[in-house]
């Protein structure tokens, strides 16, 4: 029983999205050990980030080597910032974008496969990845632009290796903003292909925090 009566028990408290992010980077480093399989992670994964409680949090770590409760493993100080460790994993999402005398846009929420296909003809392919995650360590983003333009964002967590070419055309980097050098151990993705009377553009932007919610004035 609480001591304070108005208070909810430790397991009952609301969790954030940092501590689902915390939880599911257990479960990665778990399944990279061995402990889980993928499948297991997949389910537990989907536990994890439909839970609305401490509780609900719990059952997925049990038989895993953690310290304490999952309020303990997820310590409420930490912030909301993606990491090197979770922002792998996930169901992949399309594995292609095709835009012929039209636009298509891949972004928000969604998890890259492991192998991407771009093409784009007379139109235009814009592929988001500044909220997406990474179904597998390593990934290929394979874009094909012809009198077209294919731009792909990425955040500057991840490593980053651009070999595509431009024939009349232009296959480059850009970065926008103070980005930064990534870890070693981030997310590595190569954007190879070619560009013909068209561009292929690989635009780098830093990752910001979360901002705070506004104040509102009575």
């Amino acid at each position: 029983m609480s001591e304070h009566p108005g208070l909810p028990e430790p397991s009952q408290m609301r969790v954030s999205d940092a501590d689902r992010e915390r939880v599911a980077q257990i479960l990665h480093q778990a399944m990279s050990e061995g402990r889980i399989t993928v499948d297991e992670l997949e389910e537990r994964l989907s536990v994890v980030y439909a839970a609305k409680t401490a509780a609900d949090l719990r059952p997925v770590t049990l038989d895993l080597p953690v310290e304490g409760s999952v309020v303990a493993a997820v310590p409420a100080s930490s912030p909301a910032l993606s990491t090197p460790h979770n922002l792998v994993g996930g169901r992949p999402g399309s594995a292609s974008s095709v835009a012929v005398m039209a636009g298509v846009e891949r972004k928000g929420n969604w998890v890259i496969p492991g192998t991407h296909n771009s093409f784009a003809f007379w139109g235009g392919v814009e592929i988001n990845l500044m909220h997406a995650r990474f179904a597998e360590q390593h990934t290929t983003i394979n874009a094909v632009a012809i009198m077209a333009g294919v731009d792909i964002v990425v955040p500057d967590d991840i490593n980053l290796d651009v070999t595509g070419i431009g024939f009349m055309g232009a296959f480059e980097t850009r970065d926008r903003g103070d980005v930064h050098i990534a870890p070693e151990n981030a997310p590595v993705l190569k954007v190879t292909g070619f560009a013909f009377w068209g561009a292929v553009t690989v635009i780098r932007k830093p990752r910001k925090a979360p901002s705070s919610a506004p104040q509102i004035t009575p």
